[in-house]
């Protein structure tokens, strides 16, 4: 029989493990919270690599609807078709990619600079914008004077010019090769991912509790789906945009077409964002060829987005995923504002896999509702 004292000396021995245990998790919260913070690109990166494998996995699943093919060899086909269409868009239209990109450089460029002169006229401060070098040519469309001072330059100067060079140098090198380091890096993870899902999702389900192992799994399962759905949806969405821009701008007769329209469609994975800047660089890229082409592209980028938000979202996302836009707006500017590019472009399948979970425990905490005979 125990008493008083004893009662209470349980009554301590629980809250101090309860304390402890409360410190011990906000700990490791927060230093999980550190960690995502700090490898947020590699964490993004790595979540690129698993989308990218469930899109594939997805195309191969689509393909065994119409080939009874083992999962190997219907991978290996989508891999094959995806590459060709690939190296068939680069060796074709490499030129034009090429030419195309460079004169929409040159054209943007051109554009900002009448952007902000017209600005300044109107009384509109525009020093808070870094344009930077953006012509070489003063408003009179001469050339921008030359230094005053003819002079040689010193061997000071010369070699400072020579370090900055060097840097800008190292440091485009540097970029390039961590872009196609990363693409590779995706390539292989999504291609792993594609070629034994069934391995990394039991891994996934391995680490969780076995009296939760049921739960992990519908929720796991759903996820998948769901993410599937999207990407498939998404990538018939991103070429419906590409081949409107692109055969729009052809007839309107702007020359950079192709290279707007593979921009368009790419921005198109980003929701809401993607088209706003899309429709803005085709609109820039087009008053170059004067104000009736200009007016003409604002007029094919209105048909471009409501065929996207009337026509194909509806039709084709809306079975995948039903988000409000305001909230997948406002999602994306704050993962946007604390990740950059990263948190912009994933943060509609991170919503996504935000809202699975959200979903399947609310569905459990539903009470279901008994009515009176």
């Amino acid at each position: 029989m125990t008493g008083p004292a004893d009662n209470r000396l349980q009554a301590r021995t629980d809250l101090a493990w309860a304390i402890s245990v409360g410190g011990i998790g906000v700990v490791l919260f927060a230093a999980l919270l550190a960690f995502t913070w700090h490898f947020a690109a590699t964490l993004f990166l790595l979540f690129s690599g698993a989308l990218l494998g469930v899109a594939l996995n997805a195309m191969s699943n689509l393909l065994g609807r119409v080939m009874r093919l083992p999962h190997a060899l219907r991978l290996m086909t989508v891999c094959l078709v995806v590459a060709g269409l690939l190296s068939g868009i680069v060796f074709l239209g490499g030129t034009t990619i090429a030419q195309q990109t460079t004169a929409l450089s040159k054209t943007l460029k051109s554009q900002l600079v009448n952007v902000k002169g017209f600005l300044d006229q109107n009384g509109i401060d525009t020093s808070f914008f870094d344009f930077g070098t953006l012509s070489s040519t003063s408003d009179d469309g001469a050339p921008a004077p030359a230094a005053t001072s003819h002079a040689l330059p010193s061997a000071g100067t010369i070699a400072a010019s020579g370090g900055a060079i060097f840097s800008q140098s190292l440091k485009l090198i540097l970029g390039t090769a961590s872009a196609v380091g990363n693409f590779f890096i995706v390539l292989f993870l999504g291609i792993a991912f594609a070629t034994q899902p069934g391995i990394y999702r039991d891994g996934l389900l391995f680490m969780a509790p076995a009296r939760h192992r049921t739960r992990a799994i519908m929720i796991v399962d759903r996820i998948g789906e769901t993410l599937e759905r999207w990407l498939i949806a998404q990538i018939i969405t991103m070429v419906a945009v590409f081949l409107v821009t692109w055969i729009g701008l052809s007839i309107i007769g702007i020359q950079s077409s192709f290279i707007l329209g593979i921009q368009a469609g790419l921005l198109a994975f980003i929701p809401t964002v993607g088209a706003i800047l899309g429709g803005l660089i085709v609109v820039l890229a087009s008053l170059a060829s004067g104000w009736v082409a200009g007016f003409s592209a604002f007029i094919l980028f209105l048909g471009v987005h409501a065929l996207e938000s009337y026509v194909l979202t509806p039709i084709i996302q809306r079975q995948a995923l039903d988000i409000p836009p305001a909230t997948l707006f406002a999602f994306q500017i704050l993962l946007g504002v604390v990740f950059g590019i990263w948190g912009l472009a994933l943060a509609l399948p991170l919503m996504a896999i935000a809202k699975v979970m959200i979903d399947h425990f609310k569905a459990e905490d539903t009470p279901i509702a008994i009515t009176a005979p």
